[in-house]
C-alpha cells in the first residue's frame, strides 16, 4: 500500500480523548500558529515595506469559524486548526505574490539595462569613399575592388541591436512546435524554454499545460519538468511541492518515479535529510520493479549523501 509522504511539518491530529492529550496537542498547534503568524508578518514586511497600515490583515474572525455540531463543537484544538489552515493559505498566497513581483522586477531591469546600453552606444560615423578604400587596402591586400559596395548602396550593414538580445528576444527565439497534438506541443514548448534556461517562462508554460491537459500522458512529464525548473532556478521549496503533486495526483504517470527521486534531492537542499530518506524508501517500495538500473544507482548515491541508514 502506498504510504503518504510528509513534505512539510505534520499537522497536529485532532484528539477527542483525555484532557491531558488535548492540552498537549493544543499547545503544539499554538506554537504552530505563532510561527505562521511570525512568517506572515515577515512576508508582509517584504511585500509592504511602507508600514503596517498597508498590511493585509488576517481574515480570521469567530464568524468565519465553521459551526460544528455535536461533540467537539467548542474544542480549542479544532478552532486553532482552522486558524492554522487559514494562515497557511494566506502565507502561500503572499509568498506567490512576492515571487511573481520579483520575476516582473527582473524582466523590467533587463529591459531597462538594454535601453541604457542602446543609448550609451555612440552612433557610427559616416564613412567616406576614401575611408572605404583605406579599409579595403588594409584588410584585403591592397585591392579596393574586392570590397567595393554594390551599386546604389553604401555596403555598410549595422547590427539590429547594439545591446544584444533582450529577454523578450530570447523568448521569441524559442520555436513553438506545431505537430497537430496541442498537448504534446505545449509540453515540448515548455521543454524548449527550460532548455534555454528561461525558467520563469518555462514554469508558466508547463503549469498551463498540466491544467489544460491533465489526462494527457505528457501531463506527468510537464509536472515533473515544472519541479526541475523550480529546482534549477534555486527554489527547492516550490520544486518539492511540484514533485509531490506529480506523485500524488498522477502516481501511474511515466515521470512519477522521477518526481520522487528529485523530491528527495529538493528535501536535501531544504536541509531535511530524514524526510529525503523516507522519500527514497517510498520510491524503492512503490516503483522498485519499474525503475531502471541507473536510477537504482542514483538512489543509492542519494541515500549516501543524505546520510540514510
Amino acid at each position: 500500500m502506498r504510504r503518504t509522504i510528509v513534505i512539510a511539518a505534520a499537522a497536529a491530529s485532532l484528539g477527542f480523548g483525555a484532557n491531558a492529550a488535548v492540552a498537549q496537542e493544543s499547545g503544539q498547534i499554538v506554537q504552530r500558529v505563532d510561527r505562521l503568524e511570525g512568517q506572515m508578518r515577515a512576508v508582509q514586511r517584504k511585500v509592504f515595506p511602507g508600514g503596517s497600515d498597508q498590511w493585509i490583515q488576517p481574515q480570521i474572525t469567530p464568524a468565519e469559524t465553521p459551526n460544528y455540531t455535536g461533540p467537539g463543537s467548542s474544542n480549542p484544538v479544532t478552532d486553532l486548526t482552522v486558524r492554522v489552515n487559514s494562515l497557511e493559505m494566506q502565507l502561500q498566497s503572499l509568498t506567490n505574490q512576492v515571487e511573481e513581483g520579483q520575476h516582473q522586477l527582473r524582466l523590467l531591469r533587463d529591459e531597462v539595462d538594454a535601453l541604457k546600453r542602446d543609448r550609451a552606444a555612440p552612433p557610427p560615423a559616416p564613412a567616406s569613399g576614401s575611408d572605404l578604400g583605406a579599409a579595403a587596402n588594409a584588410g584585403l591586400g591592397g585591392n579596393p575592388a574586392a570590397s567595393a559596395p554594390p551599386a546604389g548602396g553604401s555596403g555598410l550593414q549595422l547590427p539590429a541591436s547594439q545591446g544584444g538580445p533582450t529577454r523578450a528576444d530570447r523568448v521569441a527565439a524559442v520555436e513553438k512546435p506545431v505537430s497537430g497534438d496541442p498537448a504534446e506541443d505545449a509540453y515540448i514548448y515548455g521543454f524548449r524554454l527550460w532548455s534555454a534556461k528561461l525558467y520563469p517562462e518555462a514554469e508558466t508554460a508547463l503549469k498551463a499545460m498540466v491544467q489544460k491537459y491533465p489526462q494527457h500522458r505528457r501531463a506527468s512529464f510537464a509536472q515533473n519538468l515544472l519541479g526541475r525548473a523550480y529546482l534549477d532556478e534555486g527554489k527547492p521549496s516550490l520544486a518539492s511541492i511540484a514533485f509531490y503533486d506529480n506523485y500524488k495526483k498522477m502516481p501511474d504517470g511515466e515521470r512519477a518515479p522521477d518526481s520522487l527521486y528529485y523530491l528527495a534531492d529538493a528535501l536535501v537542499k531544504l536541509k531535511k535529510p530524514q524526510d529525503a530518506c523516507k522519500v527514497y524508501s517510498e520510491l524503492t517500495d512503490v516503483y522498485g520493479s519499474k525503475i531502471s538500473a541507473t536510477m537504482k544507482v542514483d538512489i543509492a548515491a542519494g541515500r549516501d549523501r543524505a546520510g540514510c541508514k
